[in-house]
């Protein structure tokens, strides 16, 4: 049998370092942060979030007793296929495991690091138009969350009242609100923005309306480390300054971020259930929810939160089942008045 370069690599070494390495090399040529990191988890180079039902791909691999680059065939992705639906995930986060699986090893294929990629074709499943979103905020409850968040107790209530407004009112992801630094607050065609790097490395400027961009303002007046005698004029670039910092500087971790919002729910008197079901998606879902409530444009949602297929924003309109904007009865009303 040829001995691929993955091959040797392997055998060099008796522990798990060479695989990892591998991971890491493929990640590296990924634009986005959230994808590496998001990625980073489904393969499972790093720990996942919370327990989950559903192994990463290393740890699957592991508890049926393959090597993750040399001994994967067809039939191990389609096992691990099954199991990921078995453990109840949803469509989308499923279909982003084997994602994952599958570039990773169309990436090792294309590097020579193996013969083909035994996750070529596997079918991932697709979360249809009428799937349910992770649920949301009422306008009461996010209106409650935010007033928890204005009047917590502590030193750092300033720093969460305005990460909660930046969530809320700008839909950002919370790791495009924890990576952000100061340099990245800024102004486009006349209004406050916050640039983030969106999939794919792009940047997007999201307005900050008044309400967030005064809690930046009240947050920031009141950070020492922004204060204090000019540097003198240097050649090399200013370093950057963390936007949403620790107690020690350093800067929040999105489980920071959210650990926070889950305290604030339960003191806010939200239910329970909802408390413990408020995940990483569950502020910016209650964004794009709140916007279609008040009337906005789904294709402006779209572009707001940088979603490539429509359908999923679709998912945030909650009045779309209401009969009354259903298009034949809407056609019905207008023929029915008066010319």
């Amino acid at each position: 049998m040829t001995r691929t370069p993955a091959v040797e690599l392997v055998a060099a070494a008796a522990d798990t370092d060479p695989v990892t390495r591998l991971v890491l090399a493929w990640l590296a040529a990924k634009p986005s942060e959230n994808t590496r990191t998001a990625y980073a988890r489904d393969i499972g180079i790093t720990p996942q979030r919370r327990a989950s039902r559903a192994p990463s791909w290393l740890a699957w691999c592991q508890a049926a007793g393959v090597h993750p680059v040399t001994g994967v065939t067809g039939l191990h992705v389609a096992r691990y296929a099954r199991q990921l639906e078995a453990a109840g995930l949803s469509p989308a986060s499923a279909a982003r495991k084997l994602a994952a699986v599958s570039g990773w090893y169309a990436w090792l294929a294309r590097r020579g690091h193996i013969a083909a990629s035994p996750a070529a074709g596997i079918a991932r499943p697709r979360a249809g138009p009428d799937t349910p979103a992770t649920p949301g905020l009422t306008r009461d409850q996010a209106l409650a969350l935010l007033h928890t968040a204005d009047t917590a107790r502590g030193p750092q209530r300033a720093r969460t009242a305005a990460l909660i407004a930046v969530l809320l009112f700008t839909g950002a992801r919370v790791s495009e609100a924890t990576g952000a630094d100061v340099e990245d607050l800024g102004t486009d065609r006349g209004r406050r923005v916050l640039w983030v790097t969106r999939h794919g490395g792009e940047r997007q400027g999201l307005a900050l309306p008044r309400p967030a961009a005064a809690r930046i303002d009240a947050y920031l007046a009141a950070r020492t480390d922004l204060t204090g005698v000019p540097a003198l004029p240097s050649p090399d670039p200013p370093p950057r300054r963390v936007l949403f910092a620790t107690a020690t500087g350093r800067r929040m971790f999105p489980a920071d971020a959210w650990r926070l919002v889950r305290r604030l729910a339960a003191r806010a008197g939200l239910p329970a259930a909802l408390t413990a079901r408020l995940g990483p998606h569950a502020i910016r879902h209650t964004f794009a929810a709140l916007y279609l409530d008040a009337g906005g444009s789904l294709r402006d949602l779209q572009d707001i939160l940088g979603h490539a297929d429509p359908r999923a924003t679709r998912r945030y309109d909650r009045a779309r089942h209401i009969p009354g904007r259903s298009p034949g009865y809407v056609v019905a009303a207008y023929l029915a008045a008066p010319a």
